[in-house]
């Protein structure tokens, strides 16, 4: 039996936007996706007794699996989800200004599977959604 190497990364959080169909430079479709995960428990108190609110931070997905891609087209902005995505860390382009995207190091988050946990909550007329 040959042991294989693995690095999964698991979110649960929010869509920030609906997800977005794009193509590669083989005219390939694929699909990227932005999750929103808050990092709780809240920091400590400062000084003052006031709270610092929790912070969100962003992760890109991209798809790249056909039968998926038409399912992902349905999801919308603020749907709760539960991605499982395989990652690697991608080193800077040496001659990309290092303060650049291209200039820093990045992960690349390659989708495997998504499950909705929670429809995205219903705008009032007139209103935007807020989560």
């Amino acid at each position: 039996m040959v042991a294989a190497d693995l690095s999964k990364l698991t979110l649960i959080g929010r869509l920030g936007r609906d997800p977005e169909t794009r193509k590669t430079r083989n005219d390939e479709e694929y699909i990227s996706y932005t999750v929103a995960t808050t990092n709780y428990p809240a920091p400590p108190p400062n000084p003052d007794g006031t709270r610092r609110e929790p912070s969100t931070t962003w992760h890109s997905v991209y798809c790249f699996q056909p039968g998926a891609v038409n399912y992902l087209k349905t999801l919308k902005k603020g749907t709760r989800v539960y991605v499982e995505a395989n990652f690697e860390l991608r080193d800077p382009d040496p001659t990309a200004d290092p303060d650049s995207p291209q200039g820093q190091r990045q992960i690349f988050l390659k989708h495997e599977a998504i499950r909705v946990i929670q429809s995205a909550p219903k705008a009032e007329s007139g209103e935007e959604e807020h989560f």
